[in-house]
């Protein structure tokens, strides 16, 4: 637990004080909300105590590319938090377990272990809440600003399709997001 603790610490004052400006959406407000989903997760499931520490992890690591670039920066984040897991003594086998779990946030998702799907679902659990105008607009502005988007609608059509595909993977998020989902991919769809 304190190298769960000083890991957090020293990954959170990192991307505090180190992501650019522009990251609007992939900021730590972002990071700081699938940690705060994940401890929800894990009051609501009966994981054991390295589970929980895992998930913390991911969560806490989960973006931690950005630092150095938005391409491929499950890889990259992946990269950068076992480097700093091996210096603080963590075992191989965390190592492996975390590289899982940033990996499986990874668009297209594609999570394969229990662990892995709460995080998916941590990471994207915006898409079924009632904030997702305002963070979607975070993410509007964020992918404005890398030129990958030009226009009002190219954002709604990108909307539109990450929505339809997008699924959620455990049976909270199924139960508690994916109707709140479908209910603003309609109000895009009638817009």
């Amino acid at each position: 637990m304190k190298d769960y603790l000083f890991l957090r610490r020293t990954v959170l004052n990192r991307l505090q004080e180190e992501l650019p400006e522009h990251l609007t959406y992939h900021g730590i407000a972002h990071t700081r909300d699938v940690l705060n989903v994940c401890n929800q997760y894990i009051r609501r499931f009966n994981l054991s105590k390295e589970d929980r520490i895992m998930l913390k992890i991911g969560a806490t690591v989960h973006d931690m590319g950005f630092l150095k670039s938005p391409k491929n920066h499950e890889e990259t984040g992946a990269n950068m938090a076992e480097k700093m897991m091996k210096e603080i003594g963590m075992s191989q086998k965390r190592i492996d377990v975390m590289r899982g779990l940033v990996m499986a946030t990874k668009i297209p998702q594609s999570p394969k272990t229990e662990l892995e799907m709460i995080i998916c679902d941590a990471d994207l659990d915006y898409l079924g809440r009632d904030d997702y105008p305002e963070i979607s607009k975070r993410l509007y502005e964020e992918l404005s600003f890398m030129k990958i988007l030009k226009t009002k609608e190219e954002w709604k059509n990108l909307q539109i399709n990450f929505l339809k595909s997008h699924s959620f993977h455990t049976p909270f998020a199924i139960k508690n997001r994916e109707p709140k989902k479908q209910y603003w991919l309609n109000k895009l769809l009638k817009s």
